[in-house]
């Protein structure tokens, strides 16, 4: 911020030096009098209006500056020495001085005759700042590394800022020793890992662990994003990289973060077009720093990335990034201590169990967690509440999962009716269907961007699917569109997303996980790389045509016959479908409890938080952005 503002006043002085000069040479004319001319001002002294003048050479001839008797000052100029201007001045009683020429200083000389060319160097040094982003040492440091550099003094993070991924704190701990004692490995031959590449999906704490290693072992940490080594001029990612491994060498033993390294890191060559860009000069500096005829000691290279599998080979062999270590989603109880970490930075109620929100949060990353924390204590602000309750933690939750509520929305009657239906559908189908999720809720309030969510839990955190779930998943994603079939004779585009995504399911049991007794355990995806990943170019086809119309032919099977058992469930149980769809109606969103009361023939229980009728207005469709209405599985 200080270079920034040093460079637009220094500009703006040297604009202004040079003008108050220009403009200070062509004004003395208009400072020293009117201009008349010399047989003007001949006449004026044999008149004896004047009473004194002063006589000065310049560079254009003899300059006069005169003196009338009311005080006026006239200028004029002779271009040639007047032998008898003297006489008449002394003759008609006019007092003068005469003085020498008039030299102007040195650096008014230097002002004058390089004051355009300053102006012009000060312009571009400032232009050529604000296209390199105002950086340290101006438009002369594109080369200079911009590696943010946190000193043991501020980085307070430890390890016990870090939850949920205990296996890979284990892991980096021995970085942790190292740093702190490195001659206890070095005296008996060992070598720590030259690089450290953290991978997991976003959101799992990557970048947070990288920084709490460097907060445990008390080193200087680098912060450097992948994309900030790349500028729109040709080498100065490589001259980044070497400037950022000198700065690093002098606070060794020190931690380098690269964040995103995909941005630099992609395989070499991977195109249409030549592999001589930027981005690989950049890499294979990169290459040679971590590994090269210079030995770094003491300097550790962690790097952090959701797609591993895009990196360049050479970036991952040992010597290099020789250490991989996964940061995955939390498990139950990973959830509940990264709930515990981010509930002590808000007030929460008495009722808040972290292990029920743990249980039901599954496949929450941490910073899903995190947004959750977040939306509970804003949900208490909104009602003016003093503390967090668990109330505020189940519309968090609900708004994360199943998107925001959109009750402005004017939906007509029979559209109301007919999501009522879709919805009922789907949860009367995963009740009855075997191996499916629980329903914890279900709603007809638009959400999002559907019109009516069905939303299933799962009991504990699931790793892989078996057949029978797969197809059961087939069987309730059916259930809405058949429910609105039988019972409102008519068929919506509320379904499309249901349909897309039994298809799917449908086509990955068949060409990827060998689930079809017809064409058994045998992969017929074809191969989808992508070209600019360093892929292959050219479109791979391992199956014949009349393979391929065979596993069309088992899709359609498999979606037939789950179509005709979800269809069997609606039909013989359409009291019950009846008696969701009513409770949709008057309450609008259902929980498991009233669920289980309906399946069981009772009369299902009112909400806890129910206070009379619905006073939902009714009236012409608003816009709808969307064509379906998910269940959420």
């Amino acid at each position: 911020m200080n270079n920034q503002w040093f460079s637009k006043v220094a500009v703006w002085l040297v604009i202004a030096l040079v003008l108050f000069t220009v403009f200070k040479q062509f004004d003395r004319s208009a400072a020293s009098g009117s201009q008349i001319g010399y047989s003007d001002f001949l006449e004026e002294v044999r008149s004896k209006r004047v009473k004194a003048v002063t006589l000065q050479e310049g560079p254009s001839g003899t300059e006069i500056i005169a003196t009338t008797n009311d005080d006026k000052r006239l200028r004029s100029t002779a271009t040639y020495l007047d032998r008898g201007l003297v006489g008449d001045l002394i003759n008609n009683g006019v007092k003068f001085d005469v003085k020498p020429r008039e030299e102007p200083s040195l650096l008014m000389n230097i002002l004058v005759s390089w004051g355009p060319m300053l102006l012009l160097i000060g312009v571009w040094i400032y232009f050529m700042r604000q296209m390199q982003g105002g950086g340290k040492g101006g438009a002369f440091s594109f080369g200079k590394s911009k590696a943010r550099m946190l000193d043991e003094a501020n980085n307070t993070t430890t390890f016990a800022d870090v939850a949920g991924c205990d296996e890979a704190k284990e892991e980096v701990k021995e970085l942790v020793d190292f740093l702190k004692d490195p001659q206890r490995f070095q005296k008996l031959g060992g070598r720590i890992p030259r690089g450290v590449l953290l991978v997991g999906p976003p959101g799992t704490g990557k970048t947070l662990l990288a920084k709490a290693i460097a907060g445990e072992a008390k080193v200087p940490f680098f912060s450097i994003s992948g994309s900030d080594f790349v500028e729109m001029f040709v080498g100065v990612g490589a001259a980044r990289v070497r400037d950022m491994f000198e700065q690093a060498k002098k606070s060794a033993p020190c931690i380098i973060f690269v964040d995103e390294i995909d941005a630099v890191g992609r395989h070499r060559g991977a195109g249409l077009g030549g592999g001589n860009d930027e981005r690989e000069q950049t890499l294979n500096q990169m290459l040679v720093e971590m590994d090269g005829f210079e030995t770094n000691l003491g300097v550790i290279v962690m790097a952090a990335t959701n797609r591993p599998d895009i990196l360049d080979p050479a970036l991952l062999r040992p010597g290099r990034f020789d250490r991989q270590v996964y940061v995955t989603l939390p498990d139950v109880r990973g959830r509940e201590q990264i709930l515990n970490v981010h509930m002590r930075k808000v007030p929460v109620g008495q009722d808040i169990r972290a292990d029920i929100l743990a249980r039901g949060t599954p496949g929450f990353s941490g910073a899903d967690l995190a947004n959750l924390v977040n939306e509970a204590a804003l949900f208490a602000a909104r009602r003016a509440g003093r503390v967090v309750e668990m109330i505020d933690f189940e519309k968090a939750k609900d708004k994360i999962m199943m998107g925001p509520e959109r009750k402005s929305m004017i939906m007509p009657e029979e559209e109301r009716r007919n999501t009522a239906y879709h919805e009922s559908g789907h949860t009367l189908v995963a009740k009855l269907m075997p191996k499916t999720d629980p329903v914890h809720k279900v709603t007809v309030i638009p959400r999002g961007r559907a019109l009516g969510v069905t939303m299933q839990l799962p009991e504990g955190d699931r790793y892989s699917l078996d057949k029978e779930r797969m197809l059961s998943t087939i069987s309730v994603l059916f259930g809405g569109r058949i429910a609105e079939e039988v019972f409102m004779h008519q068929m919506t585009t509320g379904a499309s997303n249901d349909f897309e995504r039994a298809t799917q399911i449908a086509r990955d049991m068949v060409t990827r996980y060998g689930m079809s007794d017809e064409l058994g355990p045998m992969v017929y995806a074809e191969n989808e790389g992508e070209v600019f990943l360093g892929r292959s170019v050219t479109k791979q086809v391992n199956v014949s045509e009349q393979t391929m119309q065979k596993v069309d032919g088992v899709i359609r099977r498999i979606i037939d016959e789950q179509y005709a058992i979800a269809r069997k469930h609606i039909e013989g149980n359409q009291d019950k479908i009846h008696a969701l769809a009513k409770a949709l109606l008057e309450w609008e969103t259902i929980d498991s409890d009233q669920i289980d009361d309906i399946m069981k023939g009772d009369a299902p229980r009112a909400p806890k938080d129910w206070t009379g009728p619905s006073n939902r207005p009714s009236g012409p469709a608003a816009p709808v952005t969307t064509d379906s209405t998910p269940a959420v599985a």
